[in-house]
Parts: structure tokens; sequence; C-alpha cells
């Protein structure tokens, strides 16, 4: 009973979440709140306090979250992109984990270089949903925020091998760089080649299962939940990378187009994965403030061995190791830049703006979060020797402390310099968006004539009329998104008439609901007949006011 009323504690914490963030006069980030809340959690009072096993922690809310990613990530702008994106998620961490395993074992006494190196690794994962979170209502440059995904997909599993060589450097007391390299190139490739088997797996076994009637919506979409944690088990028992192996299986799926043309499995899917998705990330964060305390209790004890007894070092590490973080990434993020300007140039292509504010966004937008939480408390408790680890209690406080800062830098910095950048922002997704509508409707339209004209000569002029009077409406529909944009003067008259459409459309739509449920409500209709009316306002709703809007 006990760990069924944690469970709902916890969900109760994350849905509150969202009801607070609403409340509150002031823009706050989620996960911040959430950490707020399991802070409270964990108070005299409440005393509610998990024992967080990292394996267990990472086999729940990893696998799930990175298949989302993964699933998300548009395949044109990975590819477009690779190159930036395997710098930041490879060689910035290299960087990283050098420049901030000197830095500790510098400014912490006591502290080996080998387990230095290990906090480095910890502290390189980023996290792009929590970027979307403290990004606030201001939106993200879009080819920004692909690379941002890019880099928190790819990074994590760099970021972990890293840290699995520096903790057997610091176990054993010896490291080979051959050898090392060698076991991340196999552990990397394996992890991508188990996810993209399973993923032709399942798609194949969905195919086969639908081609003989077994297609039912609700299995399916169960199924679909369960892939992320069979890529990351099966590449787990091989051996290799099962974060990798969970991305790849997402990414995989995605393209090929698993759920295209099952449009009930395909709501159910994304309704049930967005709300998931809500769910996990936002207990990873009522459990890091859940365990605050009892990381500030263990690293309270353990800064008397190694910075003399003063309680204030611990805050002056936080701050110390953050704004190194912040300058390796600013110090990488722009020599890539300056290295792709001389790439351009030498190729004779234009070169790519060498911008300090776009510098500066991408530096703040480097956030910690779930990876690195758990990371950290996978540090071991003991040498091979049964010595203590060093440090591991200050090690975890400051990871812990990191994360809070980023969010709070980030949560400042991120909305202010977006704002100011409206420069940044172009309207290429948008101009995209509508010459596809355009094209998809020419596309309908093309057929809907072909079937006027296949029954004009009907031998049943009545039959004929009715197909004629049945396609003008439907043409109807679909004329005003041949979006004439390109070839008129007055574009921006032609934009405002397609909003005009849009509010008139979604009120009139509202207007029925208002109407069924009046309807429901005088015991005219029953709830069956409820339920299916609004499923089709609900579903015309949903595709005017589009994703964006909806979240």
């Amino acid at each position: 009973m006990d760990i069924v009323f944690t469970s709902l504690v916890l969900l109760f914490a994350v849905a509150l979440s969202g009801v607070l963030i609403g409340l509150l006069p002031f823009a706050a980030p989620k996960p911040m709140v959430q950490i707020a809340i399991g802070s409270a959690l964990a108070l005299p009072g409440f005393s509610l306090h998990v024992s967080l096993d990292p394996d267990l922690f990472f086999l729940l809310f990893i696998p799930p979250l990175l298949f989302a990613d993964g699933w998300r990530m548009p395949r044109r702008e990975f590819r477009r992109l690779g190159a930036p994106i395997v710098a930041l998620a490879l060689g910035l961490v290299l960087f990283t984990v050098v420049c901030v395993g000197y830095f500790v074992h510098w400014i912490i006494p006591g502290v080996p270089l080998s387990v230095g190196f290990a906090l480095g690794a910890v502290l390189s994962p980023t996290d792009a949903l929590a970027v979307s979170s403290v990004s606030g209502r201001t939106t993200m440059p879009r080819r920004l925020m692909h690379i941002l995904q890019g880099e928190a997909l790819m990074n994590d599993a760099s970021a972990l091998v890293a840290l699995r060589f520096a903790i057997a450097a610091a176990l054993t007391g010896s490291f080979a760089l051959g050898p090392a390299t060698m076991s991340f190139i196999l552990i990397a490739s394996g992890g991508l080649l188990v996810g993209i088997a399973l993923g032709w797996l399942f798609s194949g076994l969905r195919s086969y299962l639908t081609h003989w009637r077994a297609d039912d919506p609700a299995s399916h979409v169960a199924l679909l939940m369960l892939i992320p944690y069979a890529a990351y088990l099966l590449a787990d028992a091989l051996g290799v990378s099962g974060i990798l192996s969970a991305v790849a299986a997402g990414m995989t799926l995605n393209g090929l187009n698993t759920l295209k043309g099952e449009l009930t499995t395909r709501m159910q899917a994304n309704s049930l994965g967005s709300m998931l998705e809500f769910v996990f990330n936002g207990m990873v964060f009522v459990l890091l403030g859940l365990q605050m305390p009892h990381i500030v209790a263990r690293a309270t004890a353990s800064v008397a061995d190694i910075a003399g007894g003063e309680l204030w070092h611990l805050g002056w590490f936080v701050i110390a190791i953050t704004l190194v973080l912040l300058a390796t990434r600013y110090i990488w993020i722009w020599l890539m830049l300056w290295a792709m300007r001389l790439q351009a140039r030498w190729r004779g292509e234009p070169a790519p703006r060498l911008s300090t504010r776009v510098i500066a966004i991408s530096t703040l937008a480097g956030v910690r979060g779930a990876i690195t939480l758990a990371a950290a408390l996978s540090l071991p408790l003991t040498l091979a020797d049964g010595s203590p680890f060093p440090a591991r209690g200050v090690l975890v406080f400051v990871a812990a402390g990191v994360i809070l800062a980023s969010l709070v830098i980030a949560s400042i910095g991120l909305p202010a310099l977006l704002r100011a950048g409206r420069d940044l922002e172009d309207d290429s997704m948008a101009r995209e968006e509508r010459d596809a509508r355009a094209t998809a409707a020419q596309a309908a339209i093309r057929v809907i004539e072909a079937h006027e004209r296949t029954h004009a000569d009907s031998r049943e002029s009545g039959e004929a009329r009715l197909y004629a009077d049945a396609c003008a409406r439907v043409l109807s529909v679909y004329q005003p998104r041949l979006d004439p944009d390109n070839a008129s003067d007055d574009s921006a008259r032609v934009r405002r008439a397609f909003e005009i459409e849009k509010q008139l459309r979604l009120t009139a739509l509202r207007a029925e609901r208002e109407e069924i449920y009046r309807l429901r409500n005088a015991l005219q209709i029953n709830d069956e007949t409820l339920r299916r009316v609004l499923a089709d306002i609900d579903l015309l709703e949903a595709a005017l006011i589009g994703p964006t809007a909806r979240r």
C-alpha cells in the first residue's frame, strides 16, 4: 500500500503543477514548480521519501521520454543539421568532461582527476524538453530548436559512455584511450542497430496483423507504448547503449510511417503519448525535489572531509561549476560556428552569421535535467578496495544544484534573449505549411472533379445531380486552402481572410458543441450519441487549431 500511495501522491503532484502554473501571477517554468512541489512534500509534515534506485529510474522514465523525442525529431532537419548536432553531441561532451574534470580536481581538494571527469560526464547531457518549458511563451527559432533536440538525443549516450569509462578509471586507477574509443563505437553503433531492427520488426508485425484484420487500435497503441522498454532492455542485455536504442526505435517507426492511414490508432497514440510524456517528465522533477533534503544532508556530512568543514563551499561549488559549464559551451559553439564559416567560404557557399545573440541563446539552452540526475545517483558508493567513493555526496549535490541553476538561468535569460531576437525568426515553416496544404488541396480537388466527371453521364439524372451537389459542397471546403500568397499583390489581405474564416469555423464548431450538450442535458439524446457527435466536432476543431495551439 505504501508504494501505491506514494505513486498516487507523485501523480497528483505532477497534475497539480500544471494547475499552479496557471494560477501564479508570473510566468514560472514547469520544472521549477515541480521541483518546488517535490521539496515541499519532503519537508516535515509530509515527510515523503522515495528511495531512488538509479537502474529502476532509468528503466521507468528515460526510455519512453527518449523514444518520444526520437519520434518527434524531424528526419529532414536531422540529416541537414547532422554536422552541428554531432559537434555538440560528441565534441562538446568530450570538451566539457575535460574542462569540468580539471576544474573540479583543482577547486575541490581530495577529488582525483578521474572522479572530476566522472562529474563532467554527469553534467554533459542536456534536456530539450526542459528548454521548451523554460523558454516561456516565446518561440525558439525552429532551426536552433532542431539542433538542440538532436543534441539532446545524441549526447545522452556519449555522456553516459564517458561516465562509464571515468568510473572505471576511478575504480581501477587506469585508463586506456584506444580500447575506450573502440568500446564507445561498438556500444553506440550496437544500440542504434538494435533500435532500428526492433522498429522494422514492429512495423512489419503491425502490417501483418492489420492485413489479417487484427487491427484493434487500443491493442496496437499498448504495444507501441512498450517498444521503448523493449528496445532499452534488449540493448542492455546485449551490452550496448539502451538509450540510443530507444531513440533509434522512435526515429525508425516515425520514418516508416507506422501509423499512416489509421486515424483512430494515430489519435489514440498521440493523446496517450502526450499524457505519458507529461507525467513521466513531471515525475522526474518531482522526484528531484523529493531527493533535495537528503542530497543536502549527505553533502553536508561529507563536505567536512574535503572542504575544511565550511558549508558555504557547497553553494560556491555549484556556482563555479555552472559558470564553467556556460563558458565551455559558449566557447565551443563559437568555435563550431567559426569553423562552419571557414568551411562555407572554402566551398564558395554563403557563410552563416557569427551572431553573439544566437551563441548566447544556444549557451543558455544547455539545460540539465533527468539524465543528469540519474547519472549522478548512479555513482558508486565505494571504490574497488572498499573505501568510500571520493566526495560522492558533494558530487551528487553539485549535480542537483547545477540542474536547478541551469533552469533558473535559462528561465530568466532565454525569454529575454528570444524577445530581443525577433530578427532571428523566419516564416519559412509557415510558408512550407501553407504550400503543403495547398498541394494537398489540389490533389483532393482533382480526385473530386474526376468523380464528378465519372458520374456526369449517369443514366439516372437524379443521381448525377446528387453527385454534382455533393462535389460542390466538398470543393467549397478545399478551395480556401489554395493559398494564393505567391501570386497575390495583397498577401496580407488574403492571410487575414483565411484567419477570419478559421475563426468563423471555430465559432460554429463551438456552437455545435454547446447545442449537443444542451440536447443531452435536456434528455433529447443519450450519452452515446453525444460522444459520437463530439468526436467529429473535436477532430475538426483540432485540425483548425493545430498542435502548437493545443499545447
